[in-house]
């Protein structure tokens, strides 16, 4: 059973889809004026590994993830550069693609509706809450009437009054309240307008969201994902919106991951700790990114710096050369020997439990890759075992097969798993490793030795068994 925290309720909740075998999510993308921040890839790298676990436990998942390319913060900066709004969005959705597609994003099958190819579901959905009262337009301006809602703040836990106290300082006299928010926007000279029944105008930042998940997710969907920094206001008020468009229910599990720290502070501008995503993949790649990310709890907030990176580097380095290992003694000629298999084919069966288990709830992705290298250390016993039967090389090969499975399949994170050295072909290698044996075989310890130490200074590392030398690239 999967349980899943929701923010609407404060707790750990069963989850129960809305259509039995399929999942419905709508996770809220950029805002295309400038490169994402690191902090922006932690949803983008939790909420694809959702998807992922969710796949490997047979759900068909319909994914939505829009682009807003409509905004103050787009039209700031094309005036800045003095080049056209399209320009910028063009740039900024090739940049973003570009950037997460090295955190190995899982693409296919996602959907990503920009906002101005939605307008006119946006200015349906303001009819609508017009008609029964929700929304009053103002010269041009239509706003949501917040008081209206009973059941606003549900999700933030905020006190009303208190809201409407902070919205004073920057009172707006045409509201009825001063925590009531935009829907539509009345055209200014040189922003880009659509026709409307209130005017030339845009839409509020808010009902994007509202419109493009009911257009493609319907009504009701089961998980509305983002960042801990859009519960208030902008989740909010798209529950508030929506539930008073078209009534019952919206999102019905409400996530949010914690936030990404700078060595223990807040990342700003001017603060001088802030850094783009594409500032970090010039010098780290995105594997190492990711598995960062993945390696604690994602409502947790955490501390992003160089030595973490170089930790995850140093532990996907360690998967990796396990797996090599393992498949170099898979190439062995199984032994007649009988060994007691029970002990490790019950290690496989529990880490699939553990694994599982540790997903199921609330997607810990910590327990995940904890279960990975309790996997790793009891492989590596197993293959410094001199003689392995036929059974034990299939019990092998499935272990293997399974951390595989966690890693590149649910985790999403890519392993180097090809022995690569530089001016050497795996076939020399294999030369040189049987040209070494057969000194040994003749007694000349010291060319062997000597071979040894010639391959340890060009980074290959060796093993030698009771028929076979193994070896592996050192890390």
């Amino acid at each position: 059973m999967i349980r899943v925290y929701n923010t609407m309720s404060g707790q750990l909740e069963e989850f129960k889809t809305v259509e039995e075998g399929k999942v419905k999510m709508y996770v809220c993308g950029p805002t295309v004026y400038n490169y994402i921040h690191i902090g922006n890839a932690r949803p983008i790298i939790f909420f694809d590994t959702v998807r992922r676990y969710l796949e490997y436990r047979g759900y068909d998942v319909k994914y939505v993830s829009n682009f807003t390319d409509v905004d103050d913060k787009i039209i700031n900066k094309a005036n800045e550069e003095g080049v056209t709004i399209d320009e910028i969005v063009k740039r900024y959705i090739a940049a973003f693609l570009e950037d997460t597609a090295k955190l190995n994003l899982k693409e296919e099958g996602m959907i990503r509706p920009k906002a101005t190819e939605n307008i006119g579901e946006m200015i349906k959905m303001i009819k609508e809450l017009e008609s029964k009262g929700y929304a009053y337009a103002v010269d041009g301006d239509v706003y949501f009437e917040v008081e209206k809602y009973e059941d606003y703040a549900a999700l933030s836990h905020h006190n009303i009054e208190d809201l409407k106290s902070g919205a004073r300082i920057d009172i707006d006299t045409r509201k009825k309240s001063p925590v009531d928010f935009a829907l539509w926007k009345s055209a200014k000279e040189g922003e880009p307008f659509w026709n409307s029944p209130w005017g030339k105008g845009r839409p509020g930042w808010h009902i994007e969201c509202s419109a493009m998940s009911k257009k493609y997710l319907g009504d009701t969907f089961d998980i509305h994902g983002g960042g801990q920094d859009l519960i208030f206001p902008h989740h909010e008020n798209e529950i508030a919106q929506s539930k008073c468009s078209h009534g019952g229910e919206y999102g019905r599990y409400w996530m949010h991951n914690g936030y990404l720290n700078i060595r223990g502070e807040k990342m700003s501008k001017s603060s001088g700790n802030f850094f783009t995503l594409r500032d970090i993949l010039k010098d780290y790649d995105g594997n190492m990114i990711r598995f960062f990310m993945l390696s604690s709890h994602y409502r947790k907030p955490i501390d992003f710096s160089d030595e973490e990176l170089e930790m995850a580097k140093t532990a996907i380095e360690r998967i990796e050369n396990t797996i090599l290992r393992a498949e170099e003694v898979l190439k062995e000629t199984p032994t007649d020997v009988t060994e007691n298999l029970q002990e490790i084919s019950e290690f496989l069966e529990t880490s699939k439990k553990k694994f599982e288990d540790g997903m199921d709830d609330d997607f810990n992705t910590a327990i995940a890759i904890g279960t990975v290298f309790e996997m790793v250390k009891e492989i590596n016993r197993f293959i410094d075992l001199t003689q392995k039967s036929k059974e034990g090389l299939q019990v092998l090969r499935n272990s293997v097969e399974f951390i595989k499975q966690i890693v590149i399949d649910v985790l999403g994170i890519k392993l180097n798993l090809e022995m690569k050295v530089e001016g050497l072909s795996n076939e020399l290698v294999e030369l040189i490793l049987d040209l070494r044996m057969n000194a040994k075989k003749d007694r000349n310890f010291a060319l062997a030795d000597d071979i040894r130490n010639r391959l340890s200074d060009l980074g290959i590392e060796i093993k030698d068994g009771k028929d076979k030398t193994a070896w592996t690239l050192k890390r």
